[in-house]
């Protein structure tokens, strides 16, 4: 029987790879594990460490195709990012000109979150543990 043990990564494609990076390692803190550029590919894929068990692989492909990406539509949501006082974070990502929606309740956890976007428009969530 197969037993997932815990995620690894999340990949996500940019489309502007120096606005992501400064966006995912200047404004959300993430720090670098490596970064390779593969000239066959015309792609940069950069490793990012968040926390101690999970990393975002980070890519840029010339003209990637646009995607849906509003939370609500089919397929993968959203990446949640636990945080320890989400005010602080919402304060943080303001004074990057970063805007988040509403703080909004978990009516089954009782947790605080509200959710924001990367440069593509990915939505990111703060979830407050």
């Amino acid at each position: 029987m197969l037993k997932l043990t815990t995620p690894h990564h999340a990949a996500i494609i940019c489309s502007d790879y120096q606005v992501s990076k400064k966006f995912y390692t200047e404004v959300l803190g993430l720090d670098i594990i490596s970064e390779v550029y593969r000239s066959e590919r015309q792609s940069y894929k950069l490793d990012l460490k968040v926390g101690e068990n999970f990393q975002i692989e980070l890519f840029s492909f010339p003209n990637p195709p646009a995607r849906v990406s509003h939370p609500e539509a089919a397929g993968l949501r959203h990446l949640a990012f636990a945080v320890s006082n989400l005010d602080e974070a919402i304060k943080h990502l303001t004074s990057h000109q970063v805007e988040t929606e509403p703080v909004r309740v978990d009516e089954i956890t009782g947790k605080r979150f509200t959710f924001f976007a990367d440069p593509d428009l990915l939505p990111l969530e703060l979830y407050e543990m």
